[in-house]
């Protein structure tokens, strides 16, 4: 996964030997013909994304076939009765399980399996990850809210709490950002009333601070005031959609959590000031935020804010072979791991945030949610 999840990292650094040399890796090594069940989500955002970030950076046509190989491989978690997928899938067997999802797992696919049918031709990818993230936006309460676990089998919501967290943040992301790929009306208008629920249920103003919270999907009422790491993509997303006010905003609010403690943490009480999941995995979403703060408003504290957090970052996190996620932001112990996302997010943002602007350009590429940058390269 590493290999494929930070190959256009490296062609974006200019880092063309290694990269050429990982390709020639994963194309001589990479195979999906393994009995092996695999979560569909991880899968799709970090190596369908990379194969097809890649393919387009490099024109080797090798990377798109392993990429198609991997979407047929892949397509059997839409034989749902409702087309909403399941979690797990054989890459041999086809076999399915997993019949608890989310939004976020099955409303973020269609940036992926919507370009692999665009660059091959075959509109079932399209189809089918358009109809998991309708039939997801479909099963919304009254209010215009989703709950946070669903059964893929049944359509009924298994947990009602609705947020912009872990199991439902990406799912808005795709709604916004498949109108700006593919210019999908549908996805516009789900968009549309999407977000105005969001905040009318969700936004919490604490002691002149704006954060978004957690509310029941049924009654709106607000059912816990913690954010995190993860909710930190939500100021990118609402620049990119051009609520600069609102998106800097809760990037102060998110960059105040930083602070507290020099580093993140998974879980934050913004009422209480407590930390309740003091984990930091290395997470992307902040740096992410303000590299597209930074583009869209050209406003040099976000500049600033980027200085402290790398400072703190390489302070905490480094060590002498890698870099370590931290068990506690609070005592700073370092855990044993390193996930894949650092090397194709976390420093891609970093890189991108300080980098010439010529590097890349944020209004003529969609990321995925694992920051592999798409570009519309198909004339419909």
């Amino acid at each position: 996964m590493t290999p494929v999840d930070s190959l256009d990292t490296m062609y974006l650094m200019g880092l063309k030997k290694e990269a050429d040399g990982t390709r020639e890796y994963i194309v001589k090594n990479l195979s999906f013909d393994m009995d092996v069940y695999v979560q569909n989500f991880e899968v799709t955002i970090r190596i369908l994304g990379g194969l097809l970030s890649a393919y387009q950076i490099t024109n080797d046509k090798r990377l798109l076939d392993l990429a198609d190989d991997l979407g047929r491989r892949l397509l059997p978690v839409f034989d749902s009765s409702t087309g909403l997928p399941y979690k797990y899938v054989n890459l041999k067997t086809g076999k399915t399980r997993g019949e608890i999802s989310n939004p976020a797992e099955t409303g973020t696919l269609l940036i992926e399996f919507g370009t692999l049918a665009k660059l091959t031709g075959k509109a079932v990818y399209y189809d089918k990850a358009k109809r998991a993230l309708v039939e997801t936006y479909k099963r919304r309460s009254p209010l215009g809210l989703v709950g946070t676990n669903i059964n893929v089998e049944t359509g009924v919501w298994t947990n009602t709490d609705s947020h912009v967290s872990a199991e439902i943040d990406s799912y808005y992301e795709y709604l916004y950002k498949c109108w700006l790929l593919f210019g999908e009306r549908d996805c516009k208008k789900m968009w549309d009333e999407g977000i105005a629920a969001v905040h009318k249920y969700l936004a919490d103003e604490v002691d002149g601070s704006l954060w978004y919270g957690h509310a029941d999907m049924n009654t709106g009422k607000r059912t816990a005031t913690t954010t995190g790491a993860l909710d930190a993509f939500f100021p990118g997303l609402l620049a990119l959609s051009g609520d600069k006010r609102r998106a800097g905003r809760v990037q102060d609010s998110m960059f105040k959590m930083w602070r507290l403690h020099g580093i993140e943490p998974e879980v934050f009480n913004y009422k209480t000031g407590k930390v309740e999941s003091g984990g930091y995995p290395l997470r992307p979403e902040i740096m992410e935020s303000a590299y597209i703060l930074y583009r869209t408003t050209k406003d040099p504290k976000y500049l600033s804010m980027g200085q402290q957090m790398w400072e703190d970052f390489v302070k905490h996190c480094r060590t002498d072979v890698a870099y370590a996620g931290l068990t506690n932001v609070e005592t700073k112990e370092k855990a044993d791991y390193m996930h894949s996302f650092l090397l194709a997010e976390t420093f891609k943002y970093f890189y991108l945030l300080f980098a010439l602007e010529n590097t890349l350009d944020v209004n003529k590429v969609v990321f995925n949610t694992e920051a592999h940058p798409i570009r519309k390269t198909w004339k419909n």
